[in-house]
């Protein structure tokens, strides 16, 4: 009898350990292995409305990006994903913070050679998310610090997402807070008399002819309005809801609101404006100040009155929704529109369409174009026409009104058993994406992305 009670519960522990080693076996892990991501772009684009040189002139920039992200399962319910890029660039526009050491001549339509021609953009995030053993409950934290010249930022935040109804309704919040700091740099005039203390007869000003509008030679350039930067803080606080619903096997629908309020020094110490109010100075031709706002003009500079002044705070708030709906093994349409509206007086509308077409097991194309338009904020003006008396003002055209469509195309190669290797790397996809963008100010651009997948063996 004894004998018996003691098999009796050597087997129910048997059991009860097999049944925990069952739970475990079975227990789908969030990430199965880790993911290596290889992503590079190049970004080209051209207008005539530059911001540094009060609205008008080259806007001519080339950015060329390299990013890898690295997502780690630590265990069965938790990912550590860790990316990190740069982003080089040259800007035409951003040259001509100094425009008066080029030999050849200095204008909003030439590029000078100027360390501010060019720079690199830093960046490294960190996210760590951690789902529930029923999966229906996920959080994340983040972390985030970008570097580049002319200012410094950390980022910080977390999210909360709940999933119900099975699966088919899901909720989610997440709040970040980014704490920029500017190293300002200002137009080389400005500087320069500001650093002189207002003296024309030293410094930069030494070695420049200094022109009226009319073209005859005087020291009575007076920046009455400029001074430099107190505040090189900028906070940005923002909060995101949102709500998603599997409609049908077919079709699914979501939205989003998002609350971003910023604070701090919002405007780019490196924009010139030009008031229409006060005379103009110049540095360069005299014979071509009437030619000055044609692309012809190659030997003529006009000194800035100010930099950009913006309120210290803005408060913007986006509400969109997505629609995406599966016709069949082929077909699928995916659609997003958003408005968006500020304090600032700036509302806008996006729309876009895009449609995955798959045209074999491992590859599929996708066609997109998104439609974008804006009204313009309260205090932009074009060139020449801000006026002195002002407490706001920009001539910074991202702030203007405009409307513009982006025609987009992709293709995707997908392997779900990832056969091909590069060392202990397996490649799960390779996404290639094109955009052409088209403002009706003049401004366009072209974008080339590549992206490598790759699954850890």
């Amino acid at each position: 009898m004894k004998n018996n009670i003691i098999i009796i519960l050597l087997f129910c522990f048997g059991s009860t350990i097999a049944q925990q080693e069952s739970t475990e076996v079975y227990k789908k892990r969030v990430l199965e292995t880790s993911e290596v991501d290889f992503l590079t772009s190049y970004y080209a684009q051209e207008g005539n409305n530059a911001s540094v040189t009060g609205g008008i002139g080259t806007e001519e920039l080339t950015d060329l990006t390299a990013t890898i992200v690295v997502s780690v399962p630590m265990n069965d319910d938790d990912v550590l994903t860790v990316d990190a890029g740069f982003s080089a660039y040259t800007s035409a526009s951003s040259s001509n913070t100094d425009p008066f050491d080029d030999a050849d001549g200095a204008s909003p339509w030439s590029t000078s050679s100027g360390a501010s021609s060019g720079d690199l953009w830093a960046n490294l995030n960190a996210d760590y998310s951690h789902s529930s053993d029923d999966r229906n409950t996920i959080w994340n934290a983040d972390f985030s610090v970008a570097s580049e010249y002319d200012y410094f930022s950390l980022g910080f935040g977390g999210g909360l997402t709940k999933l119900y109804n099975e699966k088919n309704t899901t909720l989610g919040v997440s709040a970040k807070v980014y704490l920029d700091t500017w190293n300002p740099v200002y137009p080389i005039e400005l500087r320069a008399f500001e650093g002189s203390g207002g003296s024309l007869n030293g410094g930069l000003f030494s070695g420049l002819t200094l022109l009226d509008q009319n073209g005859n030679t005087t020291l009575g350039y007076n920046p009455a309005n400029y001074k430099s930067i107190q505040d090189e803080g900028r906070n940005t606080y923002s909060l995101s809801l949102s709500f998603s619903q599997i409609l049908s096997k077919n079709a699914q629908f979501s939205v989003f609101l998002d609350v971003v309020s910023q604070q701090g020094w919002l405007g780019n110490p490196l924009q010139r404006v030009y008031f229409s109010d006060v005379d103009n100075y110049y540095v360069g031709n005299a014979s071509n100040i009437p030619n000055y706002t044609s692309s012809n003009n190659t030997d003529v500079f006009q000194l800035a009155d100010d930099i950009e002044r913006l309120p210290d705070n803005r408060l913007k708030i986006p509400i969109g929704f997505r629609f995406n709906y599966y016709i069949n093994e082929i077909f699928t349409v995916r659609t997003y529109y958003r408005y968006y509206f500020d304090d600032w007086g700036i509302q806008s509308n996006t729309a876009s369409i895009e449609v995955p077409i798959k045209v074999s097991s491992k590859v599929t194309l996708y066609p997109s174009f998104r439609y974008y338009t804006q009204t313009e904020a309260d205090y932009f003006a074009p060139y020449e026409q801000n006026v002195s008396t002002d407490q706001f003002y920009t001539s910074d055209y991202d702030l203007s009104k405009f409307n513009a469509n982006q025609y987009g195309f992709g293709i995707s190669y997908t392997d779900i058993f990832s056969k091909t290797h590069i060392w202990k790397l397996g490649l799960k996809s390779i996404d290639f994406k094109y955009n052409n963008y088209e403002r009706n100010t003049g401004l366009s651009a072209n974008y080339f992305g590549l992206g490598f997948k790759f699954v850890m063996d």
